[in-house]
């Protein structure tokens, strides 16, 4: 991968890059209960490439069989992405990933006093001696490598400062930071990174949970303080509460951050609906982004504001991210919005119609508990013709 130096003040440059590292089919797949097949994987991939992701993490090869197989697969396919492979911090686990042919390692050690007491029942030296050696390796086989500091976010930041240092000494390319169990805000968050950033002046990639829905407003944090390389999921998707979404990290970035990073936006929903069909877990209607009521305008004040201008209430247009906007009818419909559907059944309505058949509408809402389909407010109206012997034709 291509790196360009930042300047603290990067975000302000018009030139500053950001790039986006993709771990649908690692992180993304050790969601409970997802199992990715290998060709919906080799799927997955050359979507993410297509739409512009920069890395994609494709699995963990020293875990053989099918995984190891298909990440060699998708490193055939000769994609426009860098590929690369996660690993424990070990030689051994190196090795498989050198067989596949990625370019590029994820090391993933822990760093918090939790982690090294509990999980690995080792020390602070133990943890550095073990990354050093990872690292000096893969770097002597010409890989690209990341650094990843498990559960970096709980990690004391003067040992968090030296493991990084000493992972840039060996030759790290940049440390992952992970917030592992996804307790961070965007205020610490922020804090958090510009310390590191300054301490370490190294590319920093932010790795964050949504355990409590904070995921895509950290790593926005996390870069505005520096961090150059975003870690996302396909809708989310990840372990418990799931991942930064790819989606919403790519148009916050754009329409909050004025940064655009050129991706085919437009294939979003496609890709949102083959990754949430493959993993089994359904794209909710008000996913942000991609979900199907993004764009569905029910409430009388928003109908009638987006008929006149679609800024009034939509940031950016739907056909931006493969969506088309919906005028829906229900409850809370106002005559605006009702005079516009019946506009694309052809029929034109005066004032006294449309505010007879509102009332009716909404009447018929609260009945069945939902908005109407198109042929029921069809039906109101020729029911509501009939009843005054005007013709219906």
């Amino acid at each position: 991968m291509t790196k360009s130096s930042l300047s603290k003040d990067w975000f302000l440059a018009k030139d500053a890059k950001i790039y986006i590292v993709d771990t649908t089919l690692r992180d993304g797949e050790q969601t409970a209960g997802v199992v990715f097949a290998n060709q919906e994987k080799i799927r997955i991939a050359k979507y993410l490439d297509e739409i512009g992701v920069d890395q994609i993490e494709a699995g963990i090869p020293v875990m053989g069989g099918h995984e190891k197989e298909c990440v060699k697969q998708i490193v055939s396919l000769g994609l426009r992405a860098s590929i690369m492979a996660w690993n424990r911090a070990a030689i051994s686990d190196l090795k498989h990933s050198l067989d596949c042919g990625v370019d590029a390692v994820a090391i993933s050690i822990s760093t918090s006093d939790i982690h090294i007491e509990h999980k690995l029942k080792t020390t602070r030296e133990d943890v550095l001696r073990r990354m050093s050696e990872a690292v000096s390796f893969a770097k002597d086989h010409g890989l690209y490598v990341s650094v990843n500091a498990e559960d970096a976010s709980r990690t004391n930041m003067e040992f968090l400062i030296e493991f990084a240092l000493t992972a840039k000494h060996c030759g790290a390319n940049r440390l992952r930071f992970c917030d592992t169990v996804g307790i961070l805000d965007p205020l610490t968050t922020f804090r958090k990174i510009k310390t590191l950033r300054d301490a370490i002046e190294m590319d920093i990639e932010m790795h964050t949970h949504n355990d409590f829905g904070m995921a895509t407003a950290n790593a926005i944090a996390g870069v505005y303080a520096g961090a150059n390389h975003v870690g996302v999921t396909v809708n989310g998707l990840g372990e418990r509460a799931g991942n930064a979404c790819l989606q919403e990290v790519v148009m916050a970035l754009k329409y909050l951050m004025n940064v655009d990073l050129n991706f085919k936006t437009e294939k979003f929903r496609e890709v949102a609906l083959y990754v949430a069909q493959a993993a089994g877990r359904k794209v909710p209607p008000s996913k942000p982004i991609v979900g199907s009521n993004i764009f569905a305008h029910e409430s009388g004040i928003h109908g009638d504001g987006v008929l006149k201008n679609p800024l009034t209430y939509e940031v950016f247009k739907p056909e931006e991210v493969g969506l088309e906007r919906q005028i829906v009818i229900g409850k809370h419909s106002g005559t605006a919005a009702l005079k516009a559907k019946f506009r694309e059944y052809g029929l034109e309505l005066g004032d006294e119609d449309a505010e007879n058949i509102l009332e009716r509408v909404r009447a018929t809402a609260v009945d069945l508990k939902r908005s109407l389909f198109d042929k029921e407010l069809v039906y109101i109206y020729e029911d509501y013709m009939k009843e005054r012997g005007r013709n219906v034709g």
